[in-house]
């Protein structure tokens, strides 16, 4: 994690304009403010980045931009919002007075950046993955308009709870040591996205909707017992993978 930190100093140093990418469904939890205050300190614009907008309504994500600017939101997936973000970065550049800029992409592990860069490129130039830590370095990517962008990895604050990096999707869901105790803390949060995914009643004992999913998806141990761990786990590879929505 330190050499990640290392490249994304560089990053910020060596950028004219920053993105901090934000995951629509925790927008809060992935407000990384170590890394603001590293680009606030520099005296940098800094643009907000709401990624995988598809998986939220519209009128919460309205709610969450208000302290947030400037701020677009944007799906990779759905080829959305990339347009008003080019014009967000080249308002900046306006006032720069540069013809080209070099924009770093910031943010947490696993957010999208690579797929935000892809889709401003218009095609896959930078490798993804829905398993967090894939890009490894820096890379630069030209897309149009005088726009250099740096894809970075993602990096966590050193002070950070360990228990959100599942939550944000930090840490894959088979790195998971208590999948049931994360994907329970996730359904607390949005019970009906998971009842519209699975078919079933979220029911005040999370433990027991787990354990009904499993029953459903035929998840079993020897002896027919249900495979409890299994079944959470797999409810988190939905959630990363943004098929919860």
């Amino acid at each position: 994690m330190a050499t990640y930190w290392r490249f994304v100093n560089q990053v910020i140093q060596n950028s004219d304009i920053l993105l901090l990418l934000l995951e629509a469904r925790l927008i809060d939890e992935t407000r990384h403010t170590e890394i603001e205050k590293k680009v606030k300190d520099l005296g940098k614009p800094l643009i907000y980045v709401i990624t995988k907008s598809d998986l939220v309504d519209k009128s919460l994500l309205d709610k969450k931009k208000r302290g947030l600017k400037p701020c677009v939101f944007v799906s990779a997936k759905e080829y959305h919002g990339t347009k008003f973000l080019r014009e967000a970065i080249l308002e900046e550049a306006i006032k720069l007075k540069k013809d080209k800029v070099v924009v770093g992409v910031l943010g947490y592990p696993n957010v999208g950046k690579s797929s935000l860069i892809n889709a401003m490129r218009g095609k896959n130039v930078a490798a993804t993955s829905p398993l967090s830590g894939h890009t490894k370095g820096v890379k630069k990517i030209k897309t149009d308009h005088g726009i250099i962008m740096l894809d970075t990895p993602g990096v966590i604050p050193y002070d950070d709870d360990a228990e959100k990096h599942i939550l944000i999707s930090s840490v894959d869901y088979g790195k998971a040591k208590d999948p049931d105790i994360a994907v329970m803390k996730i359904m607390a949060i949005y019970p009906e996205k998971f009842e519209r995914f699975y078919g079933v009643e979220v029911k005040d004992d999370l433990e027991e909707t787990i354990a009904d999913i499993a029953r459903k998806r035929s998840f079993l141990k020897r002896g027919n017992e249900l495979d409890i761990e299994r079944a959470a786990r797999e409810m988190l590879k939905d959630w990363q993978a943004g098929k919860i929505q």
